[in-house]
């Protein structure tokens, strides 16, 4: 595939029209055209000018960038690289900061990178063999052997990791999420089981996760790095769980 077919798949991606994207770039809807059939090869700057505009991650700019003929731009380092640093200090402090209710860190394929001591709430009981890394968190939510047996509201949790993975996968066209997709949905514990419906004043779906010694609920938040130029941090996300009503906030501290 050459750099225009991928960014006429990103354009289709995000549902614009040639004129849509050409007229939000300032490009001629000539140009694109050419450079989508292959008939024009663009400039580095002009992929990623398209790239920005259509919201590609930086990974995957560097795939168009290498369809194009041309080098990445963005580099891809691990969380030990001395540049991220500050990176990996920033967010474990997040992580301590939220104790003692739960979260973690994961990356563009729901892998746990970090986690504080809340989250072993989510993790104790489970099967060994879904803990061992690289650990999915997706999977360790929805396997029958993970944390699924503890979700009292299953189906609709299940419905919402599983509509949210489905987005990710449409947005992004990664072969690996649509992977793991068909492989969340095939577990049970949705569709047709019973499941207590969200009462009318809740405004988000709850986690109802049962402990040993009580019920509790909590609702999610997630928080991205808002300026990133590596790939790995662009791909962090944190996890972040809290009570959703008083008596699991009094459980819990």
């Amino acid at each position: 595939m050459h750099a225009g077919d991928l960014i006429r798949e990103w354009r289709q991606r995000r549902r614009l029209s040639q004129l849509d994207l050409a007229i939000a770039a300032n490009v001629s809807s000539r140009h694109l055209s050419f450079v989508e059939t292959g008939r024009s090869r663009p400039t580095s700057e002009m992929i990623l000018h398209l790239a920005e505009h259509l919201d590609v991650p930086l990974r995957d700019r560097n795939a168009l960038l290498l369809a194009g003929g041309y080098a990445p731009a963005y580099p891809e380092r691990t969380l030990a690289a001395p540049e991220l640093q500050a990176v990996k200090s920033a967010l474990k402090r997040v992580l301590a900061g939220h104790e003692p209710y739960p979260a973690a860190v994961v990356n563009r394929w729901w892998e746990l990178v970090d986690a504080n001591a809340g989250i072993a709430l989510f993790t104790g009981g489970v099967r060994p063999e879904l803990l061992e890394p690289p650990v999915n968190v997706l999977r360790l939510s929805l396997h029958p052997d993970g944390m699924a047996s503890r979700i009292a509201n299953l189906p609709e949790w299940r419905a919402h990791l599983l509509a949210r993975l489905h987005r990710q996968s449409e947005a992004t066209g990664d072969p690996r999420l649509f992977s793991l997709y068909s492989e969340l949905e095939a577990y049970p514990g949705g569709r047709g089981d019973e499941a207590r419906p969200p009462r009318p004043t809740d405004v988000v779906v709850p986690l109802r996760y049962r402990t040993p010694r009580a019920e509790l609920s909590f609702l999610s938040l997630t928080a991205v790095i808002g300026t990133p130029m590596d790939v790995t941090v662009e791909e962090l996300a944190i996890e972040s769980f809290y009570p959703a009503d008083e008596h699991t906030a009094a459980a819990l501290t």
